[in-house]
């Protein structure tokens, strides 16, 4: 089993970024608008909306994206699949969507701390993030269903 690194998985968050602010862009252009600040001494630009209900909105979409997706019998969101990976526990099967709840929050640690969370996916033998030690999780070039649980492959 070869496991899904660093610039695989990047090019996979970065597909399923485009499919989210598919969504979100009409949705801030329908209930609100993007929050843009200047001042004499600075400039700063904020892509969150000026409704902070619009904001919940979003966070809850992006939770319900990554964790339905990964926690489904496809076990990848729709980047993770197009680039050929699925999301599995430590024993190669299916994680539970509280799994996959735990595994969304814990990527917040990973972004805490300089992104050294996920940086660690190209350090570490079994190429985990933060996140994913955290929850063990794995993230492998699989098909959905296709990892078995064979205990020697994962180990």
């Amino acid at each position: 089993m070869t496991y899904g690194g660093f610039w695989v998985r990047v090019g996979a968050y970065i597909i399923d970024i485009v499919l989210l602010m598919i969504v979100f862009i009409p949705l801030i252009f329908i209930f609100g608008t993007s929050t843009v600040e200047t001042t004499a001494t600075s400039f700063s630009s904020s892509a969150q909306s000026d409704s902070p209900l619009l904001n919940l909105v979003f966070g809850l979409i992006g939770a319900a994206y990554f964790v339905g997706f990964e926690s489904s019998s496809m076990q990848a969101t729709p980047g993770k699949r197009a680039m050929g990976l699925v999301v599995t526990g430590e024993d190669g099967r299916r994680i539970s969507v509280l799994r996959a709840l735990g595994r969304y929050f814990s990527k917040i640690l990973s972004s805490m701390i300089l992104l050294i969370g996920y940086i660690m996916v190209a350090f570490t033998a079994r190429k985990q993030g933060l996140h994913d030690m955290i929850c063990s999780t794995l993230v492998v070039h699989a098909k959905p269903g296709e990892t078995g649980v064979d205990p020697d492959v994962f180990s």
